[in-house]
C-alpha cells in the first residue's frame, strides 16, 4: 500500500519538470520569434531602401541617356552652326540638376573638345581655299593688265572713231573685272598687283570713279588747300578703298541720285568723305561693316556671306597693312557716310605742280578766285578717261609768281603752299571756253584720230624712223 503513493510523487515530480521544461521552451520560442520579426522588418525595410535607390538609380541614368540624346541632337548641332554665325545660341542642359556636376563638366568638355576641332579644321580649309584664289587671281590678274596694254595699244593703232569707241567701251568693262579680281585677291592676302608713282589726292579719287558703272552720278568738291599727292606705296591701296567705297555707295542709292565725294585737309593729314542718298544701314549692319574694316587677322571667307561680299573686307586688309583709316556712319542726308582718313606721316606728300602738272579730269580746289576745271570736278554726263576719249589738251604749267613760299606749320602739320593764278588769266579761259561752241561726237572723234596720228609720228620721228603717212594709219 505504500508503494502507491510513491509513484504518485514520482509522476508529480516528472510532470512539474516536463512542465517547467516546456515553459522554458515556450519562453525561448516567443524570443526567437520576437528576434525573428525584428530581424524580418529590418530586411523588409533595407529592400525598400534598395528599390527606392533602385528607382532613383534608373531615373538618373535616363536623365543622363537624355541629356546625352540633347547633347548629340540639339547642342552639338547649334555649336557648329554658331561658330559660323554668332548670333544663334547653343542652348544649356535640359535638366537643371545636372547643373555643377560631374556629368555637366563632362559634357561641357565635349562642346569645347568638339568647337576646337571644328574651329581649326574651319581654318585651314578656309586658309586652303584662300591659298586656291590667291593663286588663281593673280594670274588672272596678270592678264587682264595684259588685255588692258593690248586695249590701249589698240586704241592707238585705230583711228576709226567707231572702233575707238568700242575699245574703249571694252577697256572699261576689263577695268571693271580688274576691280574685282583685286579685292578678292587683297581680301586672300594678296598684293594689290600695281606701283605707282607719288599721285595727286585728286587725280586718285578721279580714277577711282572711272573704275565703276554710274561714275556719271559721282560728283567730286576739291576743299583741299595745297596740292597733296599720296606716297607712290599707298596710292593703290587707297584707291581700292574709295573705290569700294563708292560702289557701295552707287550700289544702294538710286540710279538718279548723285555720290559726292569731298577732299578735306585737316592740320595732321586728308579725308576723303563719301556721301550718298541711299536707302541707308541698319545699326547692326554698321557694326558689321565696322568690324570687316577694322582689318581682323582671322577673317574667313565664310564670313563674307554668300556669294562673299569683299568690298568691305578687302578695304580692312588695307587699312590694316598701310595704317590709314576708314570710318562709316549714317550720312545726315538719310544714307551712308564714309570717310577715309589719311595721316599725313607717312603717307602723304605735297607735289610741285610745275614739275609734276595735275590732270586736267582732276578737279581744282574750290579756292576763291579758282573755279573747277570744266565748271565742276565730274559733271553728270562727264566721261573718265577709262570710258570715253576725252578733248586733247594739256594743263599750262604754271610760273614761279604763281607759288609762295610755305607758310609756318605746327609740328606733324602739312605744309602749306598755295596756288595762284592771275585773275586775267581767269577771265581769258572764261571768255575762250563760253567762245567755242560745243563740239559734236564726230568732231571730237576726228580730234582724238588726229592726234593719235600726231603722237604716231612725232614717235617714228624721235626714232629716227621715216613717219608713216597719216593717210596709210586710217584704217576701218
Amino acid at each position: 500500500m505504500t508503494s502507491i503513493p510513491e509513484a504518485l510523487l514520482w509522476c508529480l515530480s516528472a510532470g512539474t519538470a516536463a512542465a517547467v521544461v516546456l515553459a522554458a521552451l515556450s519562453i525561448r520560442a516567443r524570443g526567437q520569434r520576437a528576434d525573428l520579426r525584428s530581424r524580418l522588418s529590418a530586411a523588409e525595410e533595407q529592400n525598400s531602401a534598395t528599390l527606392h535607390s533602385n528607382t532613383e538609380l534608373s531615373a538618373r541614368l535616363r536623365a543622363t541617356e537624355a541629356e546625352i540624346r540633347h547633347l548629340a541632337g540639339t547642342r552639338l548641332p547649334d555649336l557648329t552652326l554658331a561658330l559660323a554665325h554668332p548670333h544663334v545660341p547653343v542652348p544649356g542642359l535640359m535638366d537643371a540638376r545636372f547643373a555643377g556636376t560631374e556629368t555637366d563638366q563632362a559634357l561641357s568638355a565635349v562642346l569645347e573638345q568638339v568647337s576646337d576641332a571644328i574651329t581649326k579644321e574651319r581654318a585651314r580649309v578656309d586658309a586652303a581655299a584662300q591659298s586656291t584664289l590667291r593663286g588663281a587671281t593673280t594670274t588672272i590678274q596678270a592678264l587682264l593688265y595684259r588685255l588692258q596694254t593690248s586695249l590701249q595699244e589698240m586704241q592707238h593703232r585705230y583711228d576709226d572713231p567707231n572702233v575707238a569707241q568700242d575699245l574703249l567701251n571694252a577697256d572699261f568693262l576689263n577695268e571693271q573685272a580688274l576691280r574685282r579680281i583685286q579685292a578678292t585677291g587683297v581680301v586672300c592676302g594678296a598684293w594689290p598687283g600695281l606701283t605707282r608713282e607719288d599721285s595727286y589726292l585728286a587725280e586718285l579719287v578721279v580714277g577711282a570713279t572711272s573704275r565703276l558703272r554710274g561714275y556719271e552720278r559721282v560728283q567730286v568738291s576739291n576743299q583741299l588747300r595745297d596740292p597733296i599727292a599720296v606716297v607712290a606705296r599707298a596710292v593703290e591701296p587707297v584707291a581700292i578703298v574709295v573705290t569700294e567705297l563708292l560702289a557701295n555707295a552707287l550700289h544702294h542709292s538710286h540710279r538718279e541720285l548723285p555720290v559726292t565725294i569731298t577732299l578735306q585737309q585737316g592740320n595732321r593729314g586728308a579725308s576723303v568723305i563719301v556721301d550718298d542718298y541711299g536707302v541707308g544701314m541698319h545699326d547692326d549692319e554698321i557694326k558689321a561693316a565696322m568690324e570687316l574694316l577694322a582689318g581682323d587677322d582671322d577673317l574667313l571667307l565664310t564670313q563674307l556671306g554668300d556669294p562673299p561680299r569683299s568690298g568691305f573686307a578687302a578695304a580692312g586688309q588695307l587699312v590694316r597693312q598701310y595704317g590709314f583709316g576708314v570710318h562709316v556712319e549714317p550720312s545726315p542726308y538719310g544714307g551712308v557716310r564714309a570717310v577715309v582718313y589719311i595721316p599725313g606721316d607717312p603717307l602723304l606728300t605735297v607735289l610741285d605742280e610745275s614739275a609734276q602738272p595735275m590732270s586736267v579730269m582732276a578737279p581744282l580746289p574750290h579756292r576763291s578766285g579758282v573755279p573747277d576745271r570744266a565748271g565742276s570736278a565730274l559733271p553728270t554726263g562727264a566721261t573718265p578717261p577709262a570710258a570715253a576719249p576725252a578733248a586733247p589738251s594739256a594743263p599750262a604749267a604754271p610760273s614761279a609768281a604763281s607759288y609762295e613760299a610755305p607758310a609756318p606749320q605746327a609740328e606733324g602739320e602739312l605744309p602749306r603752299r598755295r596756288r595762284r593764278q592771275p585773275v586775267s588769266e581767269l577771265d581769258e579761259s572764261a571768255e575762250r571756253t563760253e567762245s567755242l561752241p560745243p563740239r559734236s561726237p564726230e568732231e571730237t572723234g576726228s580730234r582724238w584720230a588726229a592726234l593719235q596720228r600726231g603722237t604716231e609720228t612725232g614717235r617714228a620721228a624721235a626714232q629716227s624712223e621715216p613717219p608713216r603717212s597719216p593717210e596709210g594709219n586710217a584704217q576701218s
